[in-house]
Order: C-alpha cells, then structure tokens, then sequence
C-alpha cells in the first residue's frame, strides 16, 4: 500500500465520525480539504448522513428483546413424549404397527406444545407498548441564498437537538455545512450533506446542543457563505 492509499484509507474512516457530527476541529479541516477533491468519499459521506441520524433518532429504552419460547420447553415436550409412550406400553406384536395416525398423535400434541408457545410469544410482541413518535418543533427558517427554499423542525434529545431540514435549490454536488448555535453564541457541528439541485432535499441533522441551550442553525456553503439561517 502506497502512502498516498494509506493517507486516503485513514480518511475514509473518519467519514462515519464525521457523519456523527464528533470530528475534531483538525480532523474536520483536513477531511474537508479531502472532500473537496474526492467524490467517492463525498458520495459515501452522503450516504451515511441519513443512516447516523436514524440511528441517533432510536430511544434504546424503547428497545425490547425478541420474544423466545420460556426457558426448559424442550425438557417439557420430551418429558410429555415419554410419558405417552410409556402409557402406551411397548408393542406385543412387531407385525401389527399402529395405524399411522395413532402413531403420529404424542408428535402432533408436541408440536402443538411448540406452536401454543410460539402464538403466545407472538402475540405478547405484537401486544407490547409501541412509543409515540417523537414531537416535532416547526422553526423559522430564512434562505439567504434566492434560489433556495427551506423549512426545518427540531427534535429534543436527551443528548442534544436533532434538525430535520427540507428543502430545494442546494447546488447539486455541492457539500454544505450545518451548525447549531448555543446560548453563548457558539457554533457546533451538525452534520453535513450533498447539495441535489432542483430535487426535494430531506436530512437529519444532528447536535449535541441541548435544546434548552440551542438558538439557532445555520447552513454554510464551500466557500463559507451563509444560504439558510434560523433563529428559534
């Protein structure tokens, strides 16, 4: 591996950090400075933006285990088996089988055994509390840039404030920059994403500013220029 395929190799693996909104000032400046001459990592950044916000949009309380039959099921639909077999007693005469149907019933009321369990464990996950989904805030949006148009809404975290931002006339291919500013006029990153023209833009955008603490946002183009702002 040549240095250069190193170098870009190293970069390539801050992109799911920096989909994540957590890179470091140094590390931001030097893979931007990569993005700008890059487009597969541009592409793969694209990609990756929307799966790290579904992922910070996941309550882990919400989460539950997949239902599993009870513990010791198996013991139990042995133990039934012998037991009938038992009751049965062994055959007096190897010519005379059982007909097939009395011969399958100690399988049949096993396999009965399984599939009341298994309906059970079923119907207790399609009964289990399904959460609301989260409240939406609707905020001010203003595009600086004319041919843009935008709106956003926000979402509180327990770790900070999710930006939902909708909207078209985002030069196509081009990476803009999100930030959220907190009380003390602080910028912090929220993420990033590719510009796709004329088509509706949908991204969530993510961070660690409390909403309690976040002011506004706003979405800087490659040369540094302001094209959306929003002050809540």
């Amino acid at each position: 591996m040549s240095r250069a395929d190193g170098e870009h190799r190293e970069l390539r693996e801050l992109l799911g950090v920096a989909a994540l909104g957590a890179l470091e000032p140094a590390e931001h400046d030097r893979l931007q400075a990569h993005l700008d001459g890059c487009p597969s990592c541009r592409a793969e950044l694209a990609e990756l933006t929307p799966l790290a916000a579904r992922l910070a949009a996941v309550d882990p309380d919400a989460l539950d285990e997949t239902p599993t039959p009870p513990p010791g099921l198996g013991a139990v639909v042995l133990a039934r088996i012998a037991a009938e077999e038992q009751r049965s007693g062994p055959p007096r005469h190897r010519a005379t089988p059982l007909p097939r149907r009395r011969a399958l019933r100690p399988v049949l009321a096993a396999a009965a055994v399984v599939g009341v369990a298994a309906a059970g464990a079923t119907v207790g996950w399609l009964a289990r509390p399904v959460p609301e989904p989260p409240p939406l805030e609707p905020v001010s949006v203003q595009a600086v840039d004319p041919g843009v148009e935008a709106r956003a809404d926000l979402i509180p975290h327990t770790w900070g404030v999710e930006v939902r931002l909708t909207g078209t006339g985002f030069a196509d291919g081009e990476v803009y920059r999100v930030a959220v500013t907190d009380d003390d006029g602080r910028e912090v990153p929220a993420g990033e994403f590719l510009g796709i023209g004329s088509a509706e833009l949908r991204c969530n955008l993510n961070s660690a500013v409390l909403r309690a603490d976040a002011v506004g946002f706003e979405v800087v183009d490659d040369d540094g220029d302001v094209v959306v702002r929003s002050d809540f």
